[in-house]
């Protein structure tokens, strides 16, 4: 195996991984520096992809024991085997790394097993898994780390009774009760994933709504709708302290504003209060990569540093920590080095939040329109008049557009309901052709299918509905 190469790249997360294939696609001599045992990073390994395996797990679960009788099916005395939804989830997880290193080998990717540091900008020293040492030549080298878990002040994680997200997914059984400290997507869905299953579920949030940064309408509606699903919503409150023992742990919280301090006992906590990118040990600051004040390392609009021929993709840089962010910027990250004009649309990259019901966005909220003295109009509907969502029994949230007032241009789309996450596609690609809401309501929509209520949100932008 050669020791120089064309593109290097750090990581093989989501980010990682795309930026190693397209760099193989376009003819340079690509190596990937991988510490991990199995490719994938975070996202494949203990993120994106086993929570969804246990989220769609827990929700058939769910499914079969409350709803199946308003459909007409009787399901008498369902359980489940914790132990064997575990044993889909790894085998989810075993798959798709598995996939990785297949397109690894069909691209003739190099894997170098270890963790990689800069000794200069050129080369990088790689402590091998199996021991020993590697030295690396790279004309360029993409920096795709990733991110690693935050958490607050005097809080251990100990990944037993005070856990990741990455604990959350390997708990050895259902616990009493689950507090979450933070309010977002990934608190969100893992606090789903145990309450589904017969957890008793308290989500500590700072901020006065779930989800910081999402639309403040779809905010307060999912709120309720967590409520009604039985999660304790502990709003506006911030944790002072979090004392663990063999048997509980006891979380303190007070009131933002000021007020008396509570404290609750739990089974398990779970700190999600984020995620911080990963840039420490790598030697960044031996080759003099400039970062911000947040720790994220600086690009230019090519994804290229201050130092030439080092550049940086994914949660190392500004924007949402997304793994479709991430792979957008692998491929245009690529690409530039290849000559091409590598290019990533940042004002449309949608986020979805894979609950039930899910969440989805792309685009400017409401708010921020607002600030920006925008001028806009917005076009909501509700899944209560939708057919299909009707006969599905499935009629909680709505689909909401915001237009330019000027210019009709779609600025935001925003959806709480069943099948949002896909439902987003729709608007994203709208968005990146830069259509009008008229555009999308001149479209004709399948019968019957949830996405009519895009249409009929696109309508409603002029006011003029049909089925409301």
């Amino acid at each position: 195996m050669s020791d120089s190469y064309d593109v290097v790249v750090i990581g093989s997360g989501p980010g990682g991984y795309v930026a190693a294939i397209r760099a193989a696609q376009l003819g340079l001599k690509t190596a990937c520096i991988e510490k991990r045992e199995t490719l994938g990073g975070t996202c494949l390994n203990v993120g994106c992809m086993p929570s969804k395996a246990l989220l769609h797990s827990s929700h058939l679960y769910h499914e079969a024991s409350h709803d199946f009788e308003k459909h007409g099916i009787t399901a008498k005395g369902v359980s489940f085997d914790l132990k064997k939804m575990m044993s889909a989830k790894d085998d989810t997880v075993t798959g798709l790394t598995g996939g990785i290193e297949f397109l690894f080998k069909k691209n003739k990717i190099d894997w170098i097993k270890g963790a990689g540091r800069f000794s200069a900008k050129d080369t990088i020293e790689v402590k091998l898994n199996d021991g020993g040492t590697q030295t690396v030549k790279a004309k360029n080298t993409i920096i795709a780390t990733g991110s690693d878990v935050a958490t607050l002040p005097g809080i251990v994680i100990d990944e037993d009774r005070v856990v990741s997200s990455t604990g959350a997914l390997e708990l050895p059984e259902v616990p009493k009760h689950l507090v979450v400290i933070g309010g977002g997507v990934i608190g969100l869905e893992l606090g789903s994933v145990w309450a589904r299953l017969g957890a008793e579920v308290t989500v500590v949030e700072f901020m006065d709504q779930v989800l910081p940064g999402m639309d403040m309408e779809v905010r307060k509606t999912f709120g309720r709708v967590l409520k009604k699903q039985g999660m304790k919503l502990k709003l506006s409150s911030k944790v002072t302290g979090v004392k663990a023992t063999k048997k509980d742990v006891a979380v303190t919280f007070e009131p933002v504003k000021g007020g008396d301090a509570q404290t609750i006992k739990a089974d398990r906590v779970l700190v999600s209060v984020g995620r911080r990118p990963y840039t420490d040990g790598l030697g960044l600051e031996t080759i003099g990569v400039e970062m911000d004040e947040r720790s994220r390392i600086k690009i230019g609009h090519d994804f290229g540093t201050n130092v030439p021929g080092v550049w940086a993709i994914g949660d190392v840089v500004a924007g949402p920590m997304l793994a479709h962010k991430a792979e957008d910027e692998g491929v245009a990250c690529a690409e530039n080095i290849a000559g091409l004009t590598g290019y990533v649309n940042h004002d449309v990259i949608p986020g979805v939040v894979y609950t039930f019901p899910e969440v989805a966005s792309v685009g400017k909220t409401e708010d921020e329109l607002k600030e920006a003295g925008v001028a806009y109009t917005a076009g909501k509907f509700p899944f209560t008049a939708n057919s299909r969502a009707k006969a599905n029994q499935s009629t909680e949230g709505f689909v909401k557009i915001l237009a330019d007032k000027a210019t009709d241009r779609v600025l935001g789309v925003h959806i709480i309901g069943a099948d949002a996450g896909n439902m987003i596609a729709q608007a994203a690609t709208a968005m990146e052709f830069g259509a009008s809401a008229e555009d999308i309501a001149l479209t004709c929509h399948a019968h019957p299918t949830e996405t009519e209520a895009m249409k009929e949100a696109a309508l409603a932008v002029h006011g003029r509905t049909i089925h409301m």
